[in-house]
């Protein structure tokens, strides 16, 4: 532990840091899967109203991203990435709906 004042409040401010940046990276995770949980019931059984709910919960999750990457928690290029993929779940379903 620190012995130096500046120190040691450089060490409670990187916990305090390191909390709150952990519990925005796990709304991020928890809104991804919820969005990919919702796709893939849509999948199983597409509706109007369940595709409602995927472009609700894909708005709900790119906003998450937009605030994380926004305050520092994520890298620019590690937003985008996340989005991408998101982007890219819900394009694949539509094409094999539109397949069948």
């Amino acid at each position: 532990m620190a012995n130096i004042k500046s120190a040691i409040k450089r060490v409670e401010i990187a916990e305090r840091n390191r909390l709150h940046n952990k519990s925005y990276k796990s709304a991020v995770r928890t809104l991804m899967k919820r969005f990919l949980t919702s796709l893939d019931a849509y999948t199983a059984n597409p509706t109007s109203e369940g595709m409602q709910e995927v472009q609700q919960r894909l708005s709900l999750a790119y906003a998450k991203i937009d605030k994380a990457v926004k305050r520092g928690v994520l890298h620019t290029n590690t937003g985008a990435r996340k989005k991408a993929r998101l982007a890219r779940a819900l394009k694949a379903a539509e094409s094999s709906r539109a397949a069948s």
